[in-house]
């Protein structure tokens, strides 16, 4: 009986298994055969018996080329007799080489023995052929092998031999007592370490995108991406090489799945501690610019600590939205602390901090009064922001033309250059207003250049208010009369588009506002006749006022 006429199921007696092989052994000897005929499949060998035994073609033939012809001395083993006729086999001698080879390699100590293999067949009841580099057949019990028959052909296993019987040349492997004696042993060495719970050394094996499996004497442990370094989540590939040297910490251990989860920051002194009292608020420090994110840089502090410059920090410059515009990877920037948290491991700086200011700046070069040139930036309902530099003034619609109802949605579009007034600046609330109107001159200027307090005008009513009504001078130009210059008129006596005569009381040029009374029109007229009697000695004054009177 050999390896490949065991045949077993799951559930079975191992022993018993092993015992009833060795007892079947007495036929199994080596004789010198004679082949008496050779055919397509098979071969006739005379091994001094009533009938030839019979043995597969393959037997005998090495890549395609058939070794032996009719004649030749054939040394085979006799298993046994199927029928009349013996069984026979002369691979089998040949493995007992092997076996023997294997033996005098291992002597008699032979269990425990690990041998590496690839499955060469599977015995339809029982379990799988190994065979390895040098050709010597093992046999692996199915409930030994921890694998499925199918798709086991070609797969390279290792396995512990668990017996061998030198009578029949034949050894059983078992590649379960390999991966549990192998879980044991890590399970020890691993309780061993976490009591003495400190860094181990160990030698880099394997560098994959999401970590590094390092080899601490024997036992593959995974150093995740986010435990290489105190920055956070880093390419282990831009540190490390494989068969690097590397101190580590075991963090955990789960049996059941055989993981070992290892740091090697953890394994390094804390340089978050080692800031808590020497790094404060306020603080400024030189950092080197080491990555670019859309929302902002990343700046490392040269001690395995980055800090986040966040875009908005940057610079002052609200439109800057890409830190790659104004930084450069691998440059050394002044930047102060703006925010630090150890216990959570969170930094953050700014850079246009320790720049002035762009309103402070703005100040110190602009009064009211001056004009700038800008950009338009933004349009609203209610106006236009306009970038004057590194700052924005606002112009309200009320300040771009001496038109009434105008607004700069009409008037301008995104990126149009304009020139304006500067007619406000809140230093408090650090606001910059801004005119266009006030760069021409108002309608009511004009007026003034041709007009003196006390003239006579003459319009059309345009509108009547409740604390007033509004007279048409001109196209650009309203005169407005309150109630209380209406004087001897009635409300009731007039309307829109009566053509009226008022007195001009006031001229606001910076508002293009004139101010009308119709009570002092009566007032006015009667100086006016004082003054002609004081002026015409040839009259008297009842002449005057008999004139008048008609």
């Amino acid at each position: 009986m050999g390896i490949e006429d065991i045949e077993i199921g799951e559930d079975f007696d191992f022993e018993q298994m092993l015992n009833e092989s060795f007892e079947n052994s007495e036929n199994n000897s080596v004789v010198d055969g004679v082949i008496v005929e050779i055919t397509d499949d098979s071969v006739l060998v005379d091994v001094g018996q009533k009938i030839e035994g019979k043995l597969y073609l393959s037997e005998i033939t090495v890549n395609g080329e058939v070794k032996y012809k009719a004649g030749d001395i054939l040394p085979v083993i006799i298993t046994g007799v199927r029928g009349e006729r013996p069984s026979i086999s002369h691979r089998k001698v040949l493995q007992k080489a092997k076996f023997d080879d294997f033996i005098k390699l291992h002597g008699e100590n032979v269990e425990d023995i690990t041998i590496e293999g690839k499955i060469t067949s599977v015995k339809k009841r029982g379990g799988f052929i190994v065979e390895d580099e040098e050709g010597c057949e093992y046999f692996m019990p199915m409930a030994q092998s921890y694998l499925k028959p199918i798709g086991a052909i070609g797969k390279k296993i290792k396995a512990k031999v668990l017996k061998v019987n030198e009578a029949q040349s034949s050894i059983i492997v078992s590649r379960k007592k390999l991966i549990e004696d192998g879980k044991a042993e890590k399970d020890t060495k691993v309780a061993e370490i976490l009591e003495k719970n400190e860094p181990v050394n160990g030698v880099i094996k394997k560098i994959t995108s999401y970590g590094m499996f390092v080899d601490i004497g024997g036992i593959d442990g995974l150093v995740n991406y986010n435990e290489i370094s105190y920055k956070g989540p880093v390419n282990p590939a831009n540190y490390y090489d494989e068969g690097d040297e590397v101190s580590v910490t075991v963090l955990s251990y789960d049996k059941t799945k055989q993981h070992l989860s290892l740091s090697i920051k953890a394994a390094l002194p804390n340089p978050w501690e080692e800031i808590r009292d020497e790094l404060d608020v306020g603080d400024t420090i030189t950092v080197t610019v080491s990555n670019f994110e859309s929302y902002g840089a990343f700046v490392d502090l040269g001690n395995d600590i980055e800090g986040l410059l966040h875009v908005s920090e940057i610079s002052w410059n609200k439109n800057l939205k890409n830190p790659k515009d104004v930084l450069v990877l691998g440059s050394e920037i002044n930047v102060e602390v703006v925010e630090l948290d150890v216990d959570k491991r969170r930094l953050r700086v700014s850079l246009k901090s320790l720049q002035e200011k762009p309103f402070a700046k703005f100040v110190k070069e602009n009064k009211v009064g001056d004009i700038v040139n800008g950009k338009v930036a933004t349009i609203t309902d209610f106006g236009a922001f306009i970038t004057i530099g590194d700052v924005d003034g606002l112009l309200h619609n009320e300040e771009t033309s001496w038109e009434n109802n105008t607004k700069c949605k009409t008037l301008y579009k995104k990126g149009d250059e304009i020139e304006a007034k500067i007619i406000k600046i809140d230093r408090e609330k650090e606001n910059i207003s801004l005119s266009v109107k006030e760069i021409s001159e108002s309608p009511a200027q004009k007026f003034q250049a041709e007009h003196k307090m006390g003239d006579i005008i003459k319009g059309t009513i345009k509108d009547l208010k409740d604390f007033g009504l509004f007279i048409k001078i001109s196209d650009n130009l309203d005169g407005l009369v309150r109630k209380e210059d209406f004087g001897p008129l009635e409300e009731a006596d007039m309307k829109a588009g009566d053509e009226i005569e008022a007195v001009l009381v006031n001229i606001d040029t910076k508002r293009n506002r004139i101010r009308l009374s119709i009570k002092r029109l009566e007032a006015q007229k009667n100086r006016e006749i004082l003054d002609s009697v004081n002026d015409t000695s040839s009259m008297t004054l009842g002449d005057i006022l008999k004139d008048q009177i008609k």
